[in-house]
């Protein structure tokens, strides 16, 4: 057994077990053996093989994103920053999404691109929501991150003929199928000898798949104590869509079908039957939300570049909601997404007081970490997993250091970590990535948006050139 000790770090994020929260100290000692912590406090004296001076630092529990997609999101850099559909709710789902196909090496390098910068940001576990591709399992294993492999499939596929209405192409055999794939995929992770993955039951979206396959998961993911999560409520075509079908909310109607329980994550969550863009004569969505026990994965990046927000996020904590937070889209700056969900809360309440910083903290560890039954990430705390990255507090973007977290999250960002740990494994050191090469993925990914980008117009319903579908920022010369 090999013992790490963190000694007298001028700040620790330390969990408070008998008051169920997060806690400052002052000049503190971490410890771990191997993959678990040991001792959080003050004054250790016990045996260490290897000692970390703490001085101008500060330790922070390992953060837990619920909601990426790593080997897609990368390549739309410079491309969806700013579209959307006006005609279809101002999503870019629909119109846009669905053109941008790079091969499947070019998806493998984006991923462990979008590893690295999880990492740097201090995110020591993430879902990873994708199609399958080969090799998936081992390259996140090689990577050092703690992995939640989430296999998509579906019932039905999206497409729209006219930019303005949305049509599906079903094909409910081909959605089993991938669900048996998928299940494949989730029980090798989870026999995997690193012991640091493990697997999700992910249908794609409520909207996507039938009422027999959602169930046929509900019933595979309790069969295997796994958790389980669907987008739902993240548009306004789909709110439409699922309340023409059945004349109920999707959440309403995923209630009603079994798949809102305390072991289900619905992604995003944000157009409930309260919400402002939404004209619906009932509520009772949130309260539904409560009841349950379902989670959410609030990643509010993306959906604020199309000025979308959710809208309350304090009520959905007051109503007693589980709330993670996820990097849906693209930088994969975990810090920044934090940022982004505490400012965006208070202007869409319309109230400074409506979320805090520690609530957001939160979401960011325990709440991510209880949305996919994991008791043991996200704190700080004597048995949990060693997950825990270091902050340099004598960087300049944190100076004064009065609230160390508060100045990470508002003004340094990624930029003061500078050491992370997984399973007691150091993965980051002095700022960078030991188990990816950056260069070699970034060439790859970069060369893999160049190809598909070149298939772009094809795939457009109107064959529009590929500066008219993705219009640069400034006119060129």
């Amino acid at each position: 057994m090999s013992t790490t000790a963190i000694k007298h770090a001028d700040w620790v994020i330390a969990w408070n077990e008998s008051q169920g929260r997060h806690e400052y100290l002052r000049d503190g000692d971490v410890v771990f053996a191997d993959d678990r912590i040991s001792f959080v406090g003050s004054g250790y004296t016990g045996p260490a093989d290897r000692e970390i001076s703490g001085r101008a630092r500060m330790v922070m529990p390992g953060l837990v994103n619920i909601h990426s997609h790593p080997a897609s999101e990368p390549f739309n850099r410079g491309l969806m920053e700013e579209r959307g559909s006006p005609r279809l709710g101002m999503s870019s789902l629909y119109e846009f999404m669905l053109l941008v196909r790079p091969d499947e090496d070019a998806r493998r390098s984006a991923a462990l691109f979008a590893v690295s910068e999880l990492l740097k940001s201090g995110v020591t576990t993430f879902v990873d929501y994708s199609a399958p591709r080969s090799g998936w399992i081992e390259d996140l294993a090689e990577s050092g991150i703690r992995a939640c492999l989430a296999p998509s499939y579906r019932s039905a596929r999206w497409f729209t003929r006219n930019g303005h209405r949305v049509e599906y192409e079903w094909n409910e055999a081909a959605g089993r199928d991938a669900m048996t794939q998928a299940l494949s995929v989730i029980d090798a992770a989870a026999r995997h000898p690193s012991g640091r993955l493990f697997g999700m039951l992910a249908p794609a979206q409520v909207d996507t798949c039938t009422e027999e396959l959602l169930q046929a998961t509900v019933e595979a993911a309790k069969t295997r104590n796994a958790p389980l999560q669907i987008h739902a409520s993240q548009s306004v075509v789909e709110f439409r869509e699922m309340t023409a079908r059945h004349g109920k909310t999707p959440l309403e109607w995923l209630d009603q079908i079994g798949v809102l329980y305390d072991g289900a994550i619905i992604a995003h969550c944000i157009f409930v039957d309260e919400h402002s863009w939404i004209r619906w004569p009932r509520k009772g969505d949130l309260e539904r939300m409560a009841r349950s026990g379902a989670s959410v994965a609030h990643c509010p990046n993306i959906f604020a570049r199309r000025g979308i927000l959710l809208e309350d996020f304090g009520k959905y904590r007051r109503l007693g909601i589980n709330i993670g937070l996820g990097t849906d889209t693209f930088p994969h700056n975990f810090i920044d997404e934090m940022r982004w969900a505490t400012v965006l809360c208070k202007v869409a309440a319309e109230n400074v007081e409506a979320t805090s910083l520690a609530q957001v903290f939160d979401a960011a560890t325990v709440g991510g970490a209880k949305a996919l039954r994991r008791s043991d990430l996200g704190r700080l705390a004597p048995g949990c997993k060693a997950d825990l990255s270091l902050v340099d507090l004598a960087h300049p973007s944190l100076q004064p250091v009065r609230d160390p977290l508060n100045s990470l999250v508002f003004s340094g960002l990624d930029r003061p970590i500078t050491d992370v740990f997984v399973d007691g494994r150091q993965v980051v050191a002095d700022g960078d990535v030991k188990t990816v090469d950056i260069q070699a993925v970034t060439e790859a990914m970069s060369r893999g948006q160049r190809a598909a980008l070149a298939r772009v117009s094809e795939a457009d319903y109107a064959r529009r050139p590929l500066d008219e579908i993705f219009p640069m920022t400034l006119p060129m010369r």
